[in-house]
């Protein structure tokens, strides 16, 4: 459950998402419906130029400030990234992410907090830093089970504290 970070754009032009990406076909369309041939690259990428569309685009000022046009780059892995974004606009698949975020980063807070140290190694070393960052961690839970009122009645035994 990753969130997929959405495309941008300087100044408040059009992001990348505005165009259409037909990986099948090997083009992009615009927001102008102008569409570009995806050159290839090495990586399994490519980009899309738009050189000569935008010099009579109308739209071009709201694109691009660029002299020879709008270049689309595409990643690799632009189909992934691009069900990935889908997913995250379903309304369900928000709701369960909203759900379990805020836990999973109250937590990381509580260890970067200035008064726990969590931001900066005290010693040298990975082995001495995953030792004290344990230690951290252990503390933390610790003082987050005596919040609770939870204590321990003998060796393996815990209960909640009355009161």
């Amino acid at each position: 459950m990753v969130k997929v970070q959405a495309a941008n754009a300087p100044g408040g032009r059009f992001s990348k998402d505005a165009f259409t990406i037909d990986l099948e076909a090997g083009q992009v369309t615009c927001p102008n419906q102008m569409t570009a041939a995806i050159h290839p690259k090495s990586d399994g990428g490519g980009t899309a130029c738009f050189k000569t569309a935008c010099a009579a685009c109308p739209l071009a000022a709201q694109c691009t400030t660029a002299r020879n046009g709008r270049v689309i780059t595409i990643g690799p892995h632009e189909e992934h990234l691009a069900r990935g974004r889908a997913r995250s606009a379903d309304p369900v698949w928000l709701a369960a992410y909203r759900a379990t975020r805020p836990k999973v980063e109250r937590k990381i807070a509580h260890l970067m907090r200035r008064r726990h140290g969590g931001r900066r190694a005290r010693v040298r070393g990975r082995a001495k830093i995953a030792a004290d960052f344990s230690l951290l961690a252990a503390a933390v839970n610790v003082a987050r089970l005596g919040v609770l009122g939870i204590m321990s009645t003998g060796s393996d035994k815990w209960a909640v504290a009355a009161g």
